[in-house]
């Protein structure tokens, strides 16, 4: 049986191996964030005329398709861009898996107007496998891994969790 890895998975292992951990085991410190609430609300008002969150699978959630073959996430800011590309190239990786090819995805940033297009490589898909397996040994883990200090972990939901 194939693992079920989802975009916020791979997003979150970008960010933060303890934060993947919790959301793997179904620890969600989110729903009372700041940060988090702003981003909804950013996402509720930008873009009204699009067809917003399409769930794949309960495995991905699109933001918005254009045009059929465009997929777009809305991002509030830039700051973890790295792991924002990752969980994009993830989306076109696993609909490509399911025969669905030719997409084309941008990230958008409503706040800065600006937008960032995103391709998969043959190298990114190879990428996408080793992180795919990653997330699975993380989430093995009888334990979260130990805490790693970084610039965005006092805006974090989870914060207290790992600092207090």
């Amino acid at each position: 049986m194939e693992e079920k890895i989802t975009g916020t998975m791979i997003y979150y292992y970008f960010i933060c191996k303890k934060k993947l951990w919790y959301f793997c085991h179904d620890i969600m410190m989110e729903s009372e964030n700041d940060d988090v609430i702003l981003g909804k609300l950013l996402d509720e008002s930008s873009y009204k005329r699009a067809e917003k969150h399409i769930n794949i699978d309960n495995i991905i959630s699109i933001d918005f398709i254009k045009s059929r073959k465009e997929l777009h996430e809305i991002k509030k800011s830039k700051s973890i861009e790295e792991a924002s590309i990752w969980q994009v190239k993830y989306y076109l990786y696993y609909l490509k898996k399911r025969g669905v090819e030719e997409l084309k995805a941008k990230i958008d940033y409503p706040l800065l107007k600006e937008n960032k297009l995103i391709e998969l490589t043959e190298n990114d898909e190879n990428t996408l496998e080793e992180i795919i397996k990653n997330i699975i040994d993380i989430k093995n883990l009888k334990l979260p891994p130990k805490v790693e200090s970084k610039k965005v972990c006092k805006k974090c939901a989870y914060y207290e969790l790992c600092f207090i």
